[in-house]
């Protein structure tokens, strides 16, 4: 299919910087959805959901292009999920939590055509191994970064890689709210080539 204007449904700073990496045009606006998670729904199933929910809640705004929506959340080895704190201390409950444990991050991304309606989805896994945190640990993270707009109380692009002992996954980028490389997966199945598509681009300047 021809390719159409790309828009990211994100309010998120975060996820604006990691899709400007890729070279293409993009507009963002953010969506307003209800982030409730539904009854007996899974970790991966939420976070498609409410990543595809993201992207329709612009269809009317953009009626002829891409829209790219994005959630993600954490779950504990008990099996408890983790989304984003709100305020400290729940920030402490989760990096307390997470200590010493491996924590499963999974984001889901949808790449929507608000024209045809048609979505692609894909959910991304990625592990992270917390380190033994103290309480002063948890204390002088949080005071120094405030992520309680992170899901898992941390921020991997800046300080919150000092709360970890390992890394594990596809792609790194997913821990920040938007997995390039699975994006760049679903615009190639639409016939999109992301490196074909910055060339142009950067030529035209």
């Amino acid at each position: 299919m021809p390719a159409k204007p790309l828009v990211l449904a994100s309010s998120s700073p975060y996820r604006r910087q990691l899709l400007s990496r890729l070279g293409l045009p993009f507009d963002h606006a953010s969506p307003d959805i209800d982030e409730s998670r539904q009854p007996n729904e899974s970790a991966g199933q939420l976070t498609v959901r409410l990543a595809t929910e993201k992207a329709q809640a612009l269809a009317t705004q953009y009626p002829n292009h891409w829209i790219i929506g994005s959630d993600q959340v954490a779950t504990l080895p008990d099996g408890s999920i983790l989304t984003k704190p709100g305020d400290h201390g729940r920030a402490v409950d989760q990096l307390t939590r997470c200590s010493g444990h491996t924590v499963r991050f999974l984001t889901g991304l949808a790449l929507l055509d608000s024209a045809s309606g048609q979505t692609n989805t894909l959910c991304e896994a990625f592990e992270v191994t917390f380190r033994t945190l103290s309480r002063d640990d948890v204390e002088h993270y949080l005071r120094t970064e405030t992520p309680y707009d992170c899901a898992g109380s941390f921020r991997m692009e800046g300080l919150g890689i000092a709360l970890f002992s390992k890394l594990t996954g596809r792609d790194p980028n997913s821990l920040i709210g938007l997995p390039l490389i699975g994006l760049c997966d679903l615009l190639r199945a639409w016939n999109l080539e992301p490196l074909a598509a910055a060339y142009r681009n950067s030529s035209r300047d």
